[in-house]
């Protein structure tokens, strides 16, 4: 049998407590799973550092990618198939992007990523292209088919309706760690009526459009995603661990560089430092590498690395105050000297973090990052975007939200051992 199209002799079915079985019948699909790239996404947090805040939050980025291709998965084996719109010769290609879709997340990703200045993305394609396992068993599919669940998964492809079923304002990607994010953090916001969406979505040529009948749980599903990021991702006290975290890399990468002497070489860090990473020290990298690096820091000589190490193992994350860049930036400027008075290196330990959303836009030509709208499939056969049929969706449309935190280590303020008044000064600011 062509290997495209081989089955497994007996289903494989994975638990799951969102979508209570993720079903695995594909034969590529099964050994995807097993190679060592895919398995290491266990060893990686969906959530990075929420766990300090929400101690449920442990799931990993293996169960949200087996989430995604199930939610796949259901589309096209329940809803899509025999519609005319849809090519069930793309069948194995969107399950495997959609399997694939995470595989360059590297440990606490994002905060990773804005350190290293690394594409997660860039590194998906480098692992599906590249000298792996996944690439082995893509290629046996044939030899262009990595190329096209790259493309896929880049946005790139010229099967735009497989793009959106994974990458769209409303895509199996979205659907499924609202859910598994809401579960595990043990909060109500992140639920929606998925099974609803999924009876009432219909493929189209270059996207996914949900029948009119269906706009209520739609919106449902926005302004879920809407609490999610100001409750869940954008919690102010995830934030301060995320800005640890943060700080150390960026501390540990300085002195690198200064070429100070570690008690304990930061083997798995030489290349990245160095700027020169390969794909293979990449791979190596997950979150208890990190946070090995993170415990043995704790005795380095150098004050600021072992503070802020003990800080992020320990949960003594830093306080904040409500901050407002455009009014306070002479604030900001007479904090700075205060902290350099005090003896506090205001680079690390007085930082200014930024979360933005924006809930849900509609097609703006030319603008940065333009998004595809959500299309409601009229009666008629027309389609229609949901914010002109939505007063709900309407009123959040185009709406960009910002909140900025001002971050610092109250302890450290509350210690009137030296500089007293200065730190008095500096309190008064805060408050």
């Amino acid at each position: 049998m062509v290997y495209s199209a081989e089955k497994l002799s007996e289903e494989k079915v994975f638990k799951d407590p969102v979508h209570r079985y993720v079903h695995v019948r594909d034969r590529v699909i099964w050994d995807l799973i097993g190679t060592k790239e895919f398995q290491r996404l266990r060893r990686i947090k969906q959530l990075g550092t929420t766990f300090l805040t929400f101690h449920g939050a442990e799931h990993s980025r293996f169960n949200h990618s087996l989430g995604v291709y199930e939610i796949v998965r259901r589309m096209i084996d329940d809803v899509f198939a025999g519609r005319p719109a849809w090519n069930d010769e793309d069948r194995l290609l969107t399950l495997c992007a959609a399997l694939l879709h995470d595989l360059g997340h590297g440990p606490f990703s994002h905060a990773f990523e804005k350190v290293f200045d690394f594409d997660h993305e860039e590194f998906t394609r480098a692992i599906i292209l590249g000298d792996t396992e996944v690439n082995q068993v893509l290629t046996r599919v044939s030899l262009d088919f990595p190329q096209k669940v790259a493309e896929v998964i880049g946005k790139t492809s010229e099967k735009k309706l497989i793009v959106s079923m994974i990458s769209s304002q409303i895509d199996a990607d979205r659907m499924d760690y609202l859910q598994r994010d809401a579960y595990f953090t043990g909060v109500s916001y992140g639920q929606f009526d998925m099974e609803r969406i999924l009876r009432v979505m219909r493929p189209r040529e270059d996207q996914v459009v949900i029948k009119k009948s269906g706009m209520h749980a739609v919106e449902d599903y926005i302004m879920s995603r809407y609490q999610m990021y100001w409750q869940v991702y954008f919690h102010p006290v995830s934030r301060s661990a995320e800005v640890i975290l943060t700080k150390i890399l960026h501390r540990a990468k300085e002195l690198f560089k200064k070429n100070y002497t570690f008690k304990y070489e930061p083997i798995h860090f030489i290349s990245i430092f160095h700027e020169i990473v390969t794909l293979e020290d990449y791979l190596k990298l997950d979150e208890a590498v990190i946070m090995y690096y993170f415990q043995i820091w704790q005795e380095e000589e150098d004050p600021i690395l072992s503070d802020l190490c003990r800080r992020f193992v320990n949960r003594n994350l830093f306080k904040y105050a409500e901050f407002d860049p455009a009014k306070e930036y002479k604030k900001l400027a007479e904090l700075t000297a205060l902290f350099v008075k005090a003896g506090i290196d205001p680079d690390y330990y007085l930082v200014v973090d930024s979360s933005s959303d924006l809930p849900y836009d509609f097609y703006r030509p030319g603008e940065e990052e333009e998004r595809l709208p959500i299309h409601l499939l009229m009666k008629n056969g027309e389609l229609r975007e949901l914010s002109r049929e939505s007063e709900i969706v309407d009123s959040i449309s185009g709406k960009r939200r910002t909140d900025h935190k001002l971050y610092y280590p109250a302890d450290f303020l509350e210690d009137e051992s030296n500089h007293s008044a200065v730190k008095k000064q500096i309190r008064a600011l805060l408050d």
